[in-house]
């Protein structure tokens, strides 16, 4: 029988009081709290890895620069670009890491798909690539047997911050955007295909929950 999730679609927001509320629900989840899957735009910034180094952090300028507890280097977010954060409860769902990350990449190879574009992952290099250049980015932590942080998936956005950093750590990496691919570039659009494609790869019942951060406002959650 599929396991229920909580969805919250949060619109765009800030990074820092997301992570904070990633962490904060992680640290106090149960063995029996509902898993959630958050969905969101987040406003321009830059975040480094716990693997980042700074000199892959190139001109920055305006956009803030932000070291968080995710793995990996650094990367770019901004409006336009789907964020998908999964928090999981790993062991209840008997799952590892790398399968983990095999499944996120996976929905996202398959969402692409629904516009006929074909993507792949590499092996030592997480993510989601057309041809060389990279469309999706992931970074994750596990804490007490959980997940959080999770996928950003570029839609139609402003690529030009990529250009001020050596994206993931290699330098030169090209990114793309499923916009200049031919498919759409609504963000709500590509959201629905994501989720449903997420939910399937982890055989979960999406369930809707209020459209602000745990804690903000009390949960009601309804069937979706």
């Amino acid at each position: 029988m599929s396991r229920p999730i909580l969805v919250r679609r949060l619109g765009r927001q800030p990074y820092e009081p997301v992570w904070r509320a990633m962490q904060a629900f992680t640290n106090a989840r149960g063995a029996d709290t509902p898993d959630e899957l958050w969905l969101l735009e987040h406003e321009p910034v830059f975040t480094l890895g716990q693997a980042g180094k700074w000199e892959h952090v190139l001109l920055p300028g305006e956009i803030p620069v932000l070291p968080v507890d995710r793995g990996g280097q650094v990367t770019y977010h901004g409006p336009g670009q789907i964020v998908a954060y999964p928090l999981l409860d790993l062991r209840r769902m008997k799952l590892g890491v790398r399968e983990l990350v095999e499944r996120i990449e996976q929905a996202v190879i398959d969402t692409l798909g629904e516009w006929n574009i074909l993507a792949q992952r590499r092996v030592g290099a997480p993510g989601v690539y057309v041809g060389e250049a990279k469309i999706a980015a992931l970074g994750l932590r596990v804490r007490r047997g959980c997940s959080y942080h999770g996928l950003a998936f570029n839609v139609g956005m402003d690529l030009e911050p990529f250009h001020r950093i050596n994206p993931c750590g290699f330098q030169g990496l090209a990114v793309t955007q499923l916009m200049d691919l031919g498919g759409p570039g609504s963000v709500d659009q590509v959201a629905d295909t994501l989720l449903s494609e997420l939910v399937r790869q982890f055989d979960l019942l999406p369930r809707g929950a209020d459209a602000s951060l745990p804690g903000d406002t009390a949960d009601r959650a309804r069937s979706a």
